[in-house]
Formats: structure tokens, sequence, C-alpha cells
């Protein structure tokens, strides 16, 4: 950051209103990155605890609806993110919406804020705002009062934000993966221009600078123009899935749409209802006005396609490092934060399994350290011989392999159909699965020290599927879990329990001050 940066954002806040959802939780950090002190309004403090940015933030409670909470907000901001949107599909939620936005919109007034930024949705060009969605219909008056408000306002308007977590990208996700033949209603044929959550936080971040005089909207979108149809193709490409097959058909109204998105994924049909409702509607962006003010960069905005690849590189790039540590840990606005909803992120199996071990740490760790090769794997010794020759037929590597050192491993070291991925010794080794597998896997264990003389063994195996074979292949082999995984658990810690205690080094030959025995 430049002095001249460094000197305008010097003692601003900015407060940030929905600051526990999708965009507000990632745009918090892009703010404290840019120098800007960030206060959060929220209705349950409490939920914004787990994020990692917690400590660096004011948080304020209370209600947008609430005049006393925004003025106490309010006290000291130079700027004001409102990013709060009603996704019920009850028949009060126009009337919320609206009130919410006058509200805010007076406070902001009375406690002399210089700016309100607002995210709304891109609206399709040439419709009557009566044929809009109820939920677009409705983000377009919020828009609208915050700019006839007596408070400058910059309102941006995007169509469907890809980035992991976001709802718009995770319905898209989870169809694309889940299907590969897909019967599907007729918006799949609507055009659409996309834009990185990237290059949202981008704007939202850069329009807190924008000069004081500047009150209006601003249509922002990716270079590319799709239809859904093409997006779910492009997914499918970007995922290493095979080419989806489909099949659109007209009599699949928005309401019967939520209920097939409802069924066919994780997303609630209350999130999947308002999305389905505006996805009939073209949205294409008529005007780049907001580069006068924001200049883009090279290769910005991003295009789909580079979009896809960073929300999915956590675990399906495969020219990046596949770790799921890494994938538990966000380290960009396009990854899963772990206070997104349990169904964002795409599909993961785990299997967790823990043990009471009568034998220290170190001991249990032995044995987890000389695990496969000669070893084996300590359950079930025909499934997994079976599961080798299976894997070799196949072309894979199968149990072939062993392991270079008898007792100690290291990052990167083969292990069977396994791959050290990570050790911290004493306490963690993480394998990954380099069997032949309609998907990614990992297999977890730790050694945690429970008192002198005891210690407890965790094991995690984890499968991200990759389409719908991806999906069959875990219940297909759940059932043998509890032999396989259980059995491995529980041998793993009765085999620490006899293990001989290692020497001590030294105090046989009395070295370094030690007297002998």
């Amino acid at each position: 950051m430049t002095t001249t940066e460094e000197q305008r954002t010097d003692g601003r806040t900015t407060l940030v209103t929905g600051a526990t959802g999708y965009i507000g939780g990632r745009l918090v950090p892009e703010l404290l990155a840019a120098g800007y002190r960030v206060r959060c309004l929220a209705r349950t403090p409490g939920k914004l605890r787990d994020h990692p940015w917690a400590d660096r933030v004011e948080v304020a409670g209370g209600d947008v609806t609430d005049p006393a909470a925004l003025r106490r907000a309010f006290a000291g901001v130079d700027t004001a993110y409102y990013l709060v949107h009603s996704l019920s599909s009850g028949s009060g939620f126009e009337r919320t919406d609206r009130e919410a936005a006058r509200t805010f919109a007076e406070e902001a007034a009375a406690a002399g804020l210089r700016r309100i930024v607002y995210l709304g949705g891109l609206l399709p060009k040439g419709e009557e705002e009566a044929e809009l969605s109820r939920h677009l219909r409705s983000r377009a008056e919020v828009g609208r009062i915050l700019l006839a408000g007596p408070v400058p306002a910059v309102v941006l308007r995007a169509a469907v934000i890809i980035g992991s977590g976001s709802a718009s990208f995770e319905m898209l996700r989870y169809l694309t993966e889940r299907l590969p033949v897909m019967v599907t209603p007729s918006w799949v044929h609507t055009r659409i221009q996309p834009i990185a959550v990237r290059d949202v936080l981008r704007y939202l971040v850069g329009c807190a600078g924008i000069p004081e005089e500047v009150n209006r909207a601003f249509d922002v979108g990716g270079p590319d123009v799709l239809t859904y149809r093409e997006m779910m193709t492009r997914y499918a490409a970007s995922a290493g899935l095979r080419p989806r097959l489909i099949l659109p058909v007209p009599m699949l109204t928005p309401r019967l749409s939520s209920h097939w998105v409802g069924l066919v994924t994780p997303v609630p049909r209350a999130v999947a209802r308002p999305l389905t409702e505006s996805l009939r509607h073209e949205v294409v962006c008529d005007e780049h006005d907001i580069a006068r003010y924001l200049p883009d960069g090279p290769d910005r905005p991003l295009g789909f396609d580079r979009a896809l690849g960073l929300a999915l590189q956590r675990v399906r790039d495969a020219q990046v490092a596949t770790r799921w540590s890494s994938a538990a840990t966000p380290g960009a606005p396009s990854d899963p934060l772990p206070t997104d909803p349990d169904w964002a992120g795409g599909s993961l199996y785990t299997d967790c399994r823990e043990q009471a071990v009568a034998a220290p740490g170190e001991r249990l760790w032995r044995v987890i350290e000389g695990i496969g090769g000669e070893h084996g794997w300590y359950s079930f010794p025909l499934a997994w011989a079976v599961r080798g020759w299976l894997d070799r037929l196949v072309g894979g590597v199968g149990l072939r392999r062993g392991r270079r050192d008898a007792q100690h491993l290291r990052v990167g070291d083969s292990l069977d159909f396994w791959r050290v991925e990570e050790i911290e010794p004493g306490r963690l080794l993480r394998l990954r699965a380099e069997m032949r597998l309609p998907g990614l896997a990992w297999l977890e264990m730790r050694a945690e020290a429970a008192g002198p003389d005891g210690s407890v063994y965790r094991q995690r195996a984890v499968f991200h599927p990759r389409g719908l074979f991806g999906h069959a292949y875990w219940w297909s082999v759940a059932p043998f879990h509890s032999a396989v995984f259980g059995g491995m658990a529980r041998n793993i810690a009765r085999a620490a329990g006899r293990v001989e205690p290692a020497p001590r080094r030294g105090r046989a030959r009395g070295r370094d001050g030690d007297r002998p025995g």
C-alpha cells in the first residue's frame, strides 16, 4: 500500500452490515488489508467469533430495522456497507426490506455518513419491473431507496457470483457434479453475465474512495456472457468431469425448479427458490462505467474459467498441490470459510473414529508412523489386498510400493497406494490417496496425550467425490467402513499397548553426567 493510500484510509471507520453472510464475511478482511478500521453490525454477534479477523474489528449488536441500534453503530463511521437481504418466501419480506433500507438511509444521514455502498442484483433490460421475480424486484427497490436518500450511495448490481460458498455457485456446483444427465428447466438457456467474487470485493472496497458527488448505480460483471447451460458445461470441464447431457423441459416452473434443486442438492429450498425465480431473467451488463472510477488492471475483471479455477483449486485444480489441510483454511476470497453454511464447499464425506489407548502418546506414535508396508494396515487384510489388486487392474499403483523406511516417514514418501502429505512428529500423519478413485481421498491419524500413561488415537478418512460415480462409490463402500476403519482404529490402539518402550538413550553408558542404572 502506498503512503497516499495509507493517509487516505487512516482513521476512517467503515460499517459492514451482513458480516455473517457470504460477501460480508469476505469483505471485512479486504477492508482491513486496505487500511480501514471496521465495525460490524450483527443481530447475533456471537456468529462472528469464528472468523479469523474477529479480534481486529469492533462488533455492534443490533438490527438494520432498529434506529437506536443504527445510531450506536454509525457513531464515528465514514462509510457503511449495506449487505443484508431477506431470502424469506413469506408475504412480508418486501415490506421488511423496504422499511430497513429507509431506516438505514435516514439514520446514516443523521449520523453524518459520507457514503453508503450497496450490493444488489443485476436487472434485466427491457422488462417491466412488475415482471421481475419478487426478490429481484425487492433488491431493485432497496437500491432506489438508498440512492434517493440524503447520503450519496453507490449501488453495485451483479448477477451470479463465482466463488466457493456463494449460493448461486454452490447450486451450479452441485447440479453439475451430481447429474451426468440433467432434465432441466428452460432457464438453462437464459443469458447471464457472471462475475468472480474477487472482482466484486475489489469494487466494493474501491467504492469507499469514490468521489463524494457520485450517487448512482453501476452494472458489474465479468467479460463472459453465458447461458446457465454453458456455465454447467464449462464447470464440468474445469472440474475434470465427463461432458454433461442437458435436456431442457419447459414445464419445469420456477416453483417446481426449486423443489428439484432442493432434491438434487443440499442447497435449502428457501435459498434455491429465489435463485431459480431470478434465473428466468436475462441479466447482462448495460455499461461498465465503474471502470472510470476503479480502473481494471491486466486480465481484470476475471473471466469465467479463471474464476472457476480459483473457486475449485483447493481440491480440484491439478496444477495446485492438493492438501486437505488447505481445504479447511481459507487463503483467498474464492475459498470456503469455516463459517459458510454446511452445504457450501461441495460434497465431502468423512468417517471419524476415536479410541482410548492404554499407552503413552510416544508409543502410539510409533505404531502410527510404522503403518503400511510389512506392518500392514491393522484391519481386514483381505479387504486391503483386494483393493490393491483392483487398483492394479485399472492401472493404479496397488499395494506394491511398500515404504522407503520401515520405521520413519517424511513428507512426500510413498506408502503403498498413499503418499505422505503432512507429518508432525509425535502428533499427526496425513496421507493422500494415490489409488484410482472417482474423487480425492485423505486418511488422517493423530496421537494425543491423555495423562502420563494414556493417550487418544483419532482417525479421519475424508473423501471428495467427483461426479455421480464418486457419490455412488462412497455409498457402495460405506458398509465396509466399520470393519476396515473401525477395526483399524481398535487394532492400532491395541498394538500401541503392546509396543515395548523405547530404550532411554545414554543412560546405560552413563554419559553426559548420567550414572549407569
